[in-house]
């Protein structure tokens, strides 16, 4: 990654925070929900249409190895506010709270209340998915439009409500599309109300923190039909891993083809449902062109750091599967991340050290304004600044814990070509992502690899043991199958 200079703001001895200076920074943070790495336009899909997040890409820098702590949405969005691990005190989320099991409710100190005190307006847009009850009013914000407001509104303003077109009657979460005004759609409704936050911080002189999420493009995808119809004739070919047998891997993988009723799916089916999310990303992706065009004419983008990412990716048909639950393939655990700040961070730059990116950025937001706050990541200021960080982490992690049928334990670790997944209770996986990119042939079992698997299997555990996670805290199971190799 190239060197670069950038104003003392991130440079000062101590890092001297931006709120110790006299023009703090704004922070503009964009999430959207179940956003594949490979299905936006500066990632090199041939199909994404997103003029917008590519240019922001151009103008900001892009990590190429942003992995999600948790690719289940509330306990990543969790991880982001806390800067812990799933399976850490102050986090302990797990899993989603609204499916299945109990789990224990997010209560922990965030970040967001830390800046809060320090004199910071913070908005939170769109979709929330951390607590059940307790709003972002309880974490620090102190505006906030979420789901609930927005039906409210479309009840008293948008009459009988749009017209939804699915794919397939049998399985509404295949998608379709809606017909509706543009500008009663969620998606503008949220980044208006995003506008009039941001207007009103600025109008009272305040540094700002604004969160927009948006919960496109998560299962069911229903653009707008205008979007839609960008992409019902384009014909989109299988991924290289749709045809996978699933054979020598965890058998919770076919039964989640099972669950879902996808066994019978060919790719037909598949396509539709690909139009429907390449077109509601291709949406979004006008909103934020919208959105940016907007505070530009406020101005409000000089001195404001943008953040744009996801909580986790998408199946969409890779190994013949829907949604994200019990694998961490590269389609649900890769994430999208840019972070522009014009003036401070060189337009165009790329970094490919590996992050976890929602604790990463939780400690970003802790080195930048001084907070004295506690996480489990690491602060990208440095990588921001092109510093060569000789002893940044080696490898990806990511966790899983159980959703939707069942609890289903999983640790991930990869490092430049190899990816290993530690399943207690049923087979592992190891995948040579530079032969085998796919990751069709479970190599776990193959005595070439013993040296390689030996090796990430030691670190692992290293690494589980250091953030106390207590899937590595019974020696006579984690100790014995990682260190000791008594593995099936």
């Amino acid at each position: 990654m190239k060197k670069l200079l950038v104003p003392s703001l991130l440079a000062v001895s101590g890092v001297a925070c931006a709120a110790q200076q006299k023009d703090k920074p704004n922070v503009l943070m964009i999430v959207c929900d179940q956003l594949r790495y490979d299905c936006l336009g500066y990632t090199g899909s041939p199909f994404a249409r997103t003029p917008n997040i590519d240019a922001l890409a151009a103008e900001g820098m892009q990590f190429t190895r942003a992995y999600t702590s948790i690719p289940t949405s509330c306990p990543a969005r969790q991880c982001l506010l806390s800067g812990a691990w799933p399976e850490q005190p102050g986090h302990e989320g797990l899993w989603n709270y609204d499916i299945t099991l109990p789990v224990k409710l997010f209560e922990g100190d965030t970040w967001t209340r830390r800046l809060s005190d320090r004199g910071y307006r913070l908005g939170y847009v769109g979709k929330w998915h951390v607590h059940p009850v307790k709003t972002p009013l309880e974490f620090g914000f102190s505006d906030y439009y979420g789901d609930a407001a927005y039906h409210r509104w479309a009840q008293e303003h948008v009459g009988k409500g749009p017209k939804a077109y699915y794919h397939q009657e049998d399985n509404m979460m295949m998608g379709g599309y809606v017909k509706m005004d543009r500008d009663d759609n969620s998606v503008y409704w949220f980044k208006e109300r995003a506008v009039e936050l941001i207007r009103q911080y600025e109008g009272e002189g305040k540094p700002w923190h604004v969160r927009l999420d948006y919960s496109e493009p998560h299962l069911p995808c229903m653009p707008l039909k205008p979007f839609y119809d960008r992409y019902k004739d384009v014909t989109i070919p299988p991924w290289g891993n749709f045809c996978d047998d699933l054979e020598g891997k965890p058998y919770i993988q076919y039964q989640q083809v099972l669950n879902w009723g996808l066994e019978d799916y060919d790719w037909a089916k598949w396509e539709n449902y690909l139009r429907s999310y390449y077109a509601v990303i291709a949406q979004v992706d006008d909103a934020l062109g919208a959105l940016f065009r907007q505070l530009e004419e406020i101005g409000a983008l000089d001195n404001t750091i943008i953040i744009f990412t996801a909580d986790h990716g998408d199946a969409a048909g890779s190994h013949r599967m829907l949604d994200k639950h019990y694998v961490m393939y590269e389609e649900e655990v890769h994430v999208p991340l840019i972070i522009k700040w014009k003036d401070h961070v060189q337009a165009g730059t790329v970094c490919d050290r590996f992050l976890v990116h929602f604790l990463d950025i939780a400690a970003t937001m802790d080195d930048l304004f001084a907070l004295d706050f506690p996480t489990s990541g690491r602060s990208l200021l440095p990588l921001l600044r092109g510093e060569e960080v000789d002893d940044w982490r080696r490898y990806a992690f990511s966790n899983y814990n159980g959703q939707q049928f069942g609890l289903f334990v999983q640790r991930m670790i990869r490092d430049e070509r190899y990816k290993y997944v530690w399943t207690p209770t049923d087979v592992d996986e190891l995948y040579d992502l530079q032969e085998d990119p796919y990751e069709l042939n479970n190599l776990v079992h193959d005595p070439a690899y013993k040296e390689v698997l030996t090796r990430l299997r030691k670190d692992l555990y290293e690494d589980l043991v250091a953030r106390k996670d207590a899937a590595a805290g019974a020696p006579s199971a984690a100790y014995r199958q990682l260190i000791g190799q008594k593995k099936r």
